[in-house]
This record gives structure tokens, C-alpha cells and sequence, in this order.
């Protein structure tokens, strides 16, 4: 810890400014091409049937889409390629306004989030993890984590839904108070197809408390993270 602090202080350390594009060797939101024929190759390989065929063109379903780029290999033709950009249109709308000034711009609206994992992998909880280190430090957009619900303005679901946790997510959500939001992140809690249908599975997040908001991908990134809970935080603003 100290040598962390040591490293901060010396600059060797900064924090990152938020923004939806990541390393170019980022498998992120799909591009098809004019050279779509619409052979159904990249549907028929995808392991959580998130891809269909439309109009004689590839359609991607993010909210199942694990971003593991097996359309991509199918892909006769090379027009289905994966871009370094997050699939976060439905949260932050692009505009000529840089998204680390957008973000930015959130401050001193407080928004406190209550975490419940209903089944993953825990691949999620390890990128929740580093929101909180000195590269995103989540707390400088008045943005914390909390333990209770009845403390919480939002609840952070991450895995599928299992029988098991099934009613402890019913009953952390009505615990909440209002107004109250539900982020679902993650592939599993978004789309609920990664494990298929099984005894031990309830599906999505959505299908046991309403979801206002969905992060996709397998896992998301933390600047994904970010800029969802900061555009909830405007969002929760609208309800109050």
C-alpha cells in the first residue's frame, strides 16, 4: 500500500480518462459489411444464439453476445469484424462531446450501489474490482458501493439468475427504497443464455426484477462500468 501511495504521488501512477474505446485488439461492438450475404454461418457457430440473419444481413443481440468472436472466424465472406469500440449506444448516445468530458460532467450527483451476484463466473466481480483502484477510481464521481440495499439507489446484478439466488434478488430489490434502478452486467445477467437452460437456472436479471439498464460483455470493462453508472446517475435524477 505504501509503495502504491509512494507511486502516486510520484506520477508514476494516473488515473485514466473514461471513454468507450478501448486497446485495438478490443473485441468489441461487431461491424458487417456491404459483403454480408447472409449465409447464416456466424448464427449457426454462435454458442448463445445472440447472432440471427435479417434481411439478408448479420443482426447482433448484445445482450447475449459473449464477444467471443467465433462469428468472426465463421465469417465466409470477412465483413463481420469486431471493432475496439464498447456496445454502449443504448446507455451513452454518440455526439461531437468527448465521453471523458461527458462522464466528467456527472459530478456531484452521488449514486450509491448495492452489488448482488445471482451465479457468475466471477469474471465481472474482477473488473467491479478495479473500479475502485487509482487507474478509474470510481469514488471521484461521487459513486460508491454499499452494503445494504436499504442504503442503495441502485442494484448491480452480475451472473445468471439461479434458483438459489432467485428469491434473495426479489428480496434485495424490494428492500430498496425508491427510487430505485437495476444495472444488469455482464452477459449472463443481460442476455442469460451463457449457461443455457438448465434445472438450476432462472435466466436474466430481467426476468425476476425490471432492469433499467444493461452493460454487455464477457466481462465488461471497467470504463463500461463507468460511464453506465454515471449515465444512471442522470437517469435516477429524472426519477426523484
Amino acid at each position: 500500500m505504501l509503495k502504491m501511495l509512494e507511486a502516486i504521488f510520484a506520477g508514476k501512477i494516473a488515473t485514466e480518462n473514461i471513454d468507450t474505446t478501448g486497446h485495438k485488439r478490443l473485441r468489441g461492438e461487431l461491424s458487417c459489411g456491404a459483403g454480408c450475404d447472409g449465409c447464416g454461418k456466424c448464427a449457426e457457430v454462435c454458442p448463445v444464439k445472440a447472432v440471427s440473419v435479417e434481411q439478408g444481413k448479420a443482426k447482433i443481440d448484445y445482450n447475449k453476445c459473449l464477444f467471443c468472436g467465433k462469428c468472426v472466424e465463421a465469417c465466409a465472406n470477412d465483413s463481420l469484424t469486431h471493432t475496439n469500440r464498447d456496445k454502449l449506444a443504448e446507455i451513452l448516445t454518440e455526439s461531437a462531446v468527448e465521453v471523458s468530458n461527458a462522464v466528467t460532467a456527472k459530478l456531484g450527483r452521488s449514486l450509491h450501489v448495492r452489488h448482488l451476484d445471482a451465479g457468475s463466473c466471477n469474471a465481472c466481480e474482477f473488473e467491479m474490482g478495479a473500479l475502485s483502484n487509482p487507474v478509474y477510481d470510481l469514488h471521484r464521481y461521487g459513486i460508491a458501493f454499499v452494503a445494504s440495499p436499504r442504503h442503495a439507489d441502485m442494484l448491480m446484478v452480475t451472473g445468471v439468475v439461479t434458483r438459489n439466488l432467485e428469491q434473495a434478488l426479489r428480496m434485495t430489490y424490494d428492500a430498496m427504497p425508491e427510487p430505485k434502478m437495476v444495472m444488469a452486467c455482464g452477459a449472463c445477467a443481460c442476455g442469460g443464455e451463457t449457461y443455457g437452460s438448465t434445472y438450476a437456472t432462472v435466466g436474466r436479471a430481467a426476468d425476476v426484477v425490471p432492469v433499467d439498464i444493461a452493460v454487455p460483455g464477457c466481462p465488461p470493462r471497467p470504463s463500461a462500468m463507468i460511464v453506465a453508472l454515471c449515465a444512471a446517475a442522470d437517469m435516477l435524477k429524472e426519477k426523484m
